[in-house]
């Protein structure tokens, strides 16, 4: 421990964070560990996610490789390998250290890593260079992006003056930040060999840069001649010295200022408190407690102040190296990592402006263990690999994944479905009977033309109720049963569209007690034929219990026995609008749920049951004498009509969704249908086409004939 402050521009590694042990030490660079978050955020921005790692194989390097590798893992990124070279003791050994190394180094061999972090101090760099330019096939190593540390730098030395840097072409590497300090190139340019006689440093530095000799050196060494202090700084390659102040220029420059500033706070503090005696010399230990409380804006604008831990509060500048053929470059600062700024802007990086090598074709590589899995694929770890390295499994039926690389396969909603690849949810379509769908018109027309069809028949019996076909079988019930047909064929048009509250609630009651008036007044038309023959035979005691209030008692009995059912249904479980987003995997079944389904089948069983009993006594009574064989007539419609809902329970139970409702719509038309053609066709065309058999003589004549039989 050294009891007196230092301040150090270019002091790397964790170590030295350790306050206890070094409590004098300041520095005017960032903390090494941003460093290392923005390794791994810049990975992570360009996933790549599996990378080398070059270091000197040194406590550095390993320091280095310890500190990092941890950190790639808690991030999903793996290091494929881990190459360590030998750090050289001289640039002598670098050929030696080639031939044993070369071989070795994975960053030769393994094309699949494209990001390569590189830990890059100058002997590091030299011995990587070395390595590049020896290396006869090179193809391997170019089509690479090197990562580098904030100590990487282009080393000019004389030996390695002609070696190509254009490998290092499009590499990135972080830097301390730093800004253009105004005023700095013209400085440069009034340097001059001559006239900076107590400057040790300047006359090597020219002989060593333009390859000369002043003519007093007893130095012997080949070179282009006699140094004659003229040469031209900006004449001088990039490698081998930069007009623009670099990093490392712009640390030192920011070093001595801040011991300045806080000389000069010491300085006016120890003024405040003087004494009459002179002020003594300040001791070296006594500028810490100054150092820690500076804080100035520098020339360039920024903000000069030391953290609690004696540490610059700035970043690292992202810099894209960009390289010539004349050996020449140019820094590109593409990005900034800020550990001060908002949490959304402590890693920043323009993709558009970084030149990447030719072989990318200005984009960014990929740099994976394997192909990405596609949407539509998840990841399948393999067997004693690094989790980076996967297989691809395509996502389980009804299941989608719609990113790359994703580790589960999610289901869609319940209103969704996956596509046809399972890289994304479409929208199930509606199952129900739309108005403007073809089947929806073709009910509507039928439903229309059957009804029109019972207004004409219903207008054709008003018109010759007076004659004797109309006569026959009670006039009341004939009108009855039409306007009850008529408004049977109207039931479908509540069945399409989709549904509703309203509508769920009207279906089956409304179906199911208009079709018993229309089933009652058969069953009262077909007891009447039978009545009617019976009080024909004389001393019949039945005829006094002939008349209307007889069939309009069937009728109102049996459609209230109805209305009660669908009562009694619609009071404890009514039907209400259901959506079936299961039955389907592409839709979504619209329906009205019955609520009660026993109660369903109640009002058709029981529609069944008044079929059943028309349909029985109209066969018994279909050979009794009749002018105008109603009851045979009644018999065929009955049995088309239980044809119909015989046929409709199976077909209803096994379809779905819209075809369901179908279903039920074509069983309502065609058992009305059965009950208009068969009862009444044959006497709309004795009404139009055979009115000679509408008359009294021919009714008196043909029933005399059939008692006779």
């Amino acid at each position: 421990m050294f009891p007196f402050t230092q301040v150090s521009h270019y002091l790397f590694g964790p170590v030295l964070d350790v306050k206890a042990y070094f409590p004098f030490i300041h520095r005017v660079v960032p903390n090494e560990q941003h460093q290392y978050w923005g390794i791994v955020e810049l990975l992570k921005h360009f996933q790549w996610t599996w990378v080398g790692i070059v270091t000197l194989d040194d406590d550095k390097g390993e320091n280095f490789v310890q500190t990092l590798i941890p950190m790639l893992s808690l991030n999903r990124i793996c290091v494929a390998f881990t190459d360590r070279m030998p750090p050289p003791t001289d640039f002598s050994q670098l050929h030696d250290v080639y031939l044993q190394t070369e071989r070795k180094l994975h960053l030769f061999t393994d094309n699949n890593v494209k990001a390569l972090v590189v830990y890059a101090e100058t002997h590091s760099i030299l011995g990587l260079k070395y390595l590049l330019v020896q290396t006869g096939d090179v193809t391997v190593t170019l089509d690479r992006v090197w990562i580098m540390t904030a100590q990487w730098d282009f080393p000019a030395l004389q030996f390695h003056r002609h070696w190509d840097i254009q490998v290092f072409q499009g590499a990135l590497s972080f830097a301390v930040h730093s800004n253009e300090v105004l005023g700095f190139q013209n400085f440069l340019l009034g340097i001059h060999p001559h006239s900076q006689s107590r400057d040790n440093f300047i006359r090597p530095f020219w002989e060593q840069a333009f390859d000369c000799l002043f003519s007093e050196s007893n130095e012997y060494r080949e070179g282009n001649g006699t140094c004659t202090g003229k040469e031209k700084l900006q004449s001088l390659s990039g490698p081998f010295f930069e007009m623009n102040m670099t990093p490392q220029s712009y640390s030192i420059y920011n070093a001595v200022y801040i011991v300045a500033h806080a000389l000069q706070a010491m300085y006016k503090r120890n003024s405040r408190h003087r004494l009459a005696k002179p002020t003594p010399v300040p001791q070296p230990w006594q500028l810490h407690s100054s150092l820690k409380r500076i804080s100035f804006n520098n020339s360039a604008g920024d903000q000069m102040s030391l953290d609690d831990k004696g540490e610059l509060q700035s970043g690292f500048d992202i810099i894209n190296w960009v390289t010539f053929p004349n050996k020449s470059f140019s820094r590109v600062k593409v990005g900034r990592i800020d550990p001060w700024a908002p949490q959304d802007r402590r890693f920043s990086i323009n993709d558009e402006i970084i030149t990447w090598y030719h072989t990318f074709n200005q984009m960014a590589p990929s740099s994976v263990c394997n192909d990405n899995c596609h949407p539509g694929s998840v990841k399948k770890k393999k067997e004693m690999e690094p989790f980076c390295c996967y297989d691809c499994k395509p996502c389980p039926e009804g299941k989608i994944s719609d990113k790359n690389d994703m580790n589960i396969c999610t289901p869609c909603p319940e209103d969704q479905y996956p596509s046809s690849n399972q890289d994304h949810c479409i929208p199930k379509a509606l199952n129900c009977l739309l108005y403007a769908e073809t089947l929806s018109i073709i009910i509507i027309f039928m439903t229309f033309s059957f009804s029109m069809i019972t207004a004409l028949v219903l207008g054709i019996f008003i018109k010759y109720k007076n004659t004797p076909i109309v006569k026959a079988n009670n006039q009341d019930l004939t009108y009855t049963l039409l306007i009850s047909l008529f408004l049977c064929f109207l039931c479908p048009l509540l069945f399409i569209g989709q549904p509703h509250k309203i509508k769920c609630l009207l279906r089956q009651t409304t179906f199911g007690i208009i079709f018993s008036v229309a089933i009652s007044s058969v069953l009262a038309k077909t007891i009447t034929v039978v009545l009617a023959f019976i009080t024909t035979r004389p001393g019949s005691k039945i005829r006094k219990w002939m008349g209307k209030w007889m069939a309009i008692c069937i009728v109102l009995s049996c459609s209230l026995i109805q209305t009660g059912i669908c009562t009694v249904w619609m009071s404890i479980a009514p039907p209400f609008p259901d959506f079936d987003k299961y039955s389907s995997p592409k839709e979504i079944v619209v329906q009205c749920n019955e609520g009660s389904t026993f109660m369903f089948y109640c009002v058709l069983g029981y529609l069944g049951l008044l079929a059943v009993v028309s349909f029985v006594v109209a066969f018994f009574a279909r050979k009794l004498p009749d002018a105008f064989n109603e009851a045979k007539f009644i018999t065929f419609s009955m049995l088309v009509f239980c044809s119909v809902w015989l046929s409709f329970v199976p077909s209803y139970l096994s379809t779905k969704g819209k075809y369901m409702v179908a279903v039920e719509i074509f069983s309502i038309l065609f058992s009305s249908v059965g009950l208009l053609g068969c009862i009444f066709f044959p006497k709309c065309f004795i009404i139009i086409l055979k009115p000679e058999l509408n008359s009294k003589e021919y009714l008196t004549r043909k029933n005399r004939a059939q008692l006779f039989e």
